[in-house]
């Protein structure tokens, strides 16, 4: 199976340098990834890079703990569309999620989904799976999944416990075919890329993607 297609390649540490963008950059359209995944003030400049090519520029929102304002979430993602983002991996509100208040979860969705499909952008909604019961992952799955977004995602990688075969698997049996799966968080070597691929996922957050495609000794957290 070859992966490259499905990868988000990603760098979204604190510390990140220009540098590091420009080398994630530059290995995403060597080896064809499908995008960039960067934090929201490279979005400009990863654009920049890869132009001309096909990889996509996607960028966080609400990150890493999906606890911010709804105003402060619409608020990233326009700044990140007029920036150039192509494609937006929101992190939901994980606190909400855990209080079962999915009246707010809705309503949060429904102020942001809206403005997302006016500007023709891809959204990726990102429920943090390991810190949830399987229930929680199945009501994200119904919510999410009727609202029509464009991926649910496993992980932001910030959380103890990342992307799992299990997880995917959950979601691949509660989702609508129209909603595509993104795994994301400690995916470090093609075994287990390939296996959460064949569990249902169609995209693939990783920091190690060139080792993930070659074989290489991994770097990266992500």
């Amino acid at each position: 199976m070859t992966l490259n297609a499905y990868i988000d390649h990603t760098i979204l540490k604190p510390t990140t340098l220009v540098a590091d963008i420009e080398k994630l950059c530059a290995e995403a359209v060597e080896y064809g990834f499908a995008a960039v995944c960067v934090p929201p003030n490279f979005v400009k400049t990863a654009k920049v890079l890869v132009a001309g090519s096909s990889v996509k520029v996607a960028t966080v929102i609400g990150f890493p703990f999906g606890y911010s304002a709804v105003e402060s979430k619409i608020a990233e993602i326009i700044l990140a569309v007029v920036d150039g983002a192509d494609e937006l991996d929101v992190v939901a509100n994980i606190s909400a999620i855990k209080n079962g208040d999915w009246a707010f979860l809705a309503n949060e969705l429904g102020h942001i989904l809206p403005i997302v499909r006016s500007k023709e952008k891809v959204i990726k909604v990102i429920i943090e799976s390991g810190v949830l019961t399987n229930d929680e992952i199945i009501k994200c799955c119904e919510l999410y999944g009727v609202a029509g977004i464009d991926y649910l995602k496993t992980s932001t990688g910030y959380a103890e416990k990342g992307a799992t075969i299990e997880a995917v698997q959950l979601f691949k049996a509660h989702l609508p075919a129209n909603v595509q799966i993104k795994a994301s968080g400690g995916i470090r070597d093609y075994a287990f890329a390939s296996a959460l691929v064949a569990a249902g996922a169609t995209r693939l957050g990783c920091s190690a993607s060139v080792a993930i495609v070659t074989g290489a000794p991994a770097t990266g957290n992500y």
